[in-house]
Order: structure tokens, then C-alpha cells, then sequence
């Protein structure tokens, strides 16, 4: 018969503690059938009885009063490390460890971990930014951010944004060297290229063409494996990059570069939020989602609307 021995124990402890079966089985908030279940489950178990039974008392025999000579104290000692832990979920303290792409993220994280930290500063974030997939029980992960599908299964995803790919270049690339009025025109400027940090290899542009998308590999004239390094060299002047909209929203709006061949821009990726089962995370890690989810979704600081690409284009070309 199988037997619940963290149950059985339990009942037989409340029982002599409480003086009665009824009281054990109310302590518990189980049915008096339950506990009564529970105890003959021990007792069999056990090959033993534990109490002298009659119909109006029960008291304990000398097997019994020795087995709770021997697990009341580590029983005690070990619902007391349970009570501990439930109240630990409930506190906003400890780590809160988040995984994400280092391309990316950044820009897009960095304001919402401040707040975050403010608003809960005995928390200690453990962001690890890498493009590899990583194992999410062996890294021991709470929050991951990831674009496209999810990196395990058995995951939750929540979709934050579309993750727009320009082409743009600087104002004054665009006085010294021209504009490309096609994509085949590309040819003749000069593109930087991103060198995926995991391998080393040239990441083909992504562009849109018709109702398709597709791979644009170009000679570049500049590679990097770093976003923000591709970022400082495009607004230098010297180059046309495909930059993700995090990135580049920013100088858009601003001036500093200028959206081009607005029909090619695809978005076939969005940025999601990934998490395990909500109804087991800390409140430290359910409150990192609540405010992730209310600062992104659709958050249009990153993401351009059609109107402002043509503005922007407009007003870099005059």
C-alpha cells in the first residue's frame, strides 16, 4: 500500500500533541477520514501500534512514544524549513537571475532593471547577456529574453514587440557617398556586416521583397561581432548598416540617421519575454514580469510607425 510518510508522521505527531484525531486531521485541514487513513497507513507500515484505542481515548504505546521520542524534533525542525521557504516566495529579496541575447537587449533592458531596482533594492539581478542558448534548469534561470522561438520547451513566452531590421546611414554618409535607390545599388556603397559571436560568421541582411524576405549578403566593408560598436561606426559617417530599431530608434527620431529603402524593412522576429510556471515564481520574479510586460508590450519607443520612417527619410535627404 503506498504510503505518505510526511503525512502519516505529521497526523501521528498533531494526534499526541493536539490529544485527538479530530484535532490532528482539523490542524491539517484534512477530512478525519483522511488523517484516520493516514495513521492506519503508518501503523501498517510500520508492522506496529502506535496508541491504545477506545472509543472515548487513545494513548500511546510504547512503540509509539518512542517514535515520536525519535521525529518530533526533526520533524519540527523540518516543517519549519518548509514555512521558511513558502514565506521566501513571498519576499522580494534574493537573486533574480535573467538570460538574453547580447545583440539587442541592452538598450532595452537597461531601463526597466533601474526602475526595477529601485523599487526593490535587496533583489540582486544576474544578467548574463549571451547569443548562445543556454540550458535553462542547468543555468538556473528566472526571466530569459529571446527573439523568436522559444529556447525549451515546456516554457511560457510572452510576445513584447515586432523587432524591426533599417537599413540607415548618417546624414553625412549620405552627402559624401549618395543614396542607394535599390537594393542592387548597395553594391556600389560602402556596408558594415555583423559577425555572429557564436561562430564567426557573416550575418546576411534581411530584407523584405515583395510579400517575402529574404538573405541580402553583401561585401562589407566593415564587420564586428558587437552592436554597439556597428552602431558608433555607422553614425560616424562611413557606412550604411541594418540596424535592429532598439538600436537605432533613438538617433532616427532624432536626426542622427536616416531610415532608407523604407519597403524593405522586415520585422518577421519580435522580441519575447520567457518564464516557467507563474504560479510557482517568487514575488521578485513575478514582479520583474508584471513590469516587463507593462513597460514593452508593444512599446513604441521600439518600433517606428510607417509616418515617422518617411519623415525621417525626407528630412535626412533635404
Amino acid at each position: 500500500m503506498p504510503i505518505n510518510e510526511l503525512r502519516s508522521l505529521t497526523t501521528f505527531v498533531r494526534t499526541v500533541e493536539l490529544g485527538s484525531l479530530s484535532r490532528a486531521a482539523s490542524a491539517q485541514q484534512i477530512s478525519p477520514q483522511a488523517a484516520s487513513k493516514a495513521l492506519g497507513q503508518l501503523e501498517q507500515h510500520l508492522g506496529i501500534r502506535l496508541f491504545h484505542r477506545t472509543t472515548r481515548s487513545m494513548a500511546l504505546t510504547e512503540e509509539g512514544q518512542r517514535l515520536l521520542e525519535a521525529v518530533q524534533p526533526s520533524l519540527a525542525g523540518l516543517l519549519h524549513a518548509l514555512q521558511g521557504a513558502r514565506q521566501t516566495r513571498e519576499e522580494f529579496a534574493g537573486p533574480l537571475r535573467i538570460a538574453g541575447p547580447r545583440t539587442v537587449l541592452q538598450p532595452i533592458i537597461g531601463p526597466i532593471l533601474d526602475e526595477y531596482c529601485r523599487l526593490y533594492p535587496e533583489v540582486c539581478p544576474d544578467v548574463q547577456l549571451d547569443d548562445r542558448i543556454g540550458n535553462w534548469v542547468e543555468d538556473r534561470l528566472d526571466v530569459g529574453f529571446r527573439l523568436g522561438h522559444s529556447p525549451q520547451e515546456g516554457l511560457i513566452a510572452r510576445r513584447l514587440f515586432p523587432m524591426q531590421l533599417i537599413i540607415c546611414a548618417s546624414p553625412s554618409y549620405l552627402r559624401k557617398y549618395g543614396e542607394p535607390a535599390s537594393l542592387s545599388e548597395l553594391e556600389r556603397h560602402r556596408c558594415s556586416a555583423f559577425r555572429r559571436p557564436a561562430d564567426g560568421r557573416i550575418i546576411p541582411w534581411q530584407v523584405k521583397v515583395g510579400d517575402s524576405v529574404q538573405d541580402l549578403l553583401l561585401r562589407p566593408a566593415f564587420c564586428t561581432n558587437d552592436e554597439a560598436f556597428e552602431l558608433r561606426t555607422v553614425l560616424s559617417g562611413e557606412l550604411i548598416g541594418q540596424l535592429a530599431a532598439p538600436t537605432a530608434a533613438s538617433h532616427i527620431r532624432a536626426g542622427r540617421l536616416v531610415p532608407l529603402l523604407l519597403n524593405h524593412i522586415t520585422d518577421i522576429y519580435s522580441l519575447y519575454l520567457y518564464y516557467g510556471s507563474r504560479a510557482a515564481q517568487p514575488a521578485r520574479v513575478r514582479q520583474f514580469i508584471d513590469l516587463t510586460v507593462e513597460r514593452l508590450v508593444d512599446n513604441r519607443a521600439y518600433v517606428l510607425a510607417r509616418e515617422e520612417l518617411e519623415q525621417a527619410w525626407h528630412h535626412g535627404r533635404a
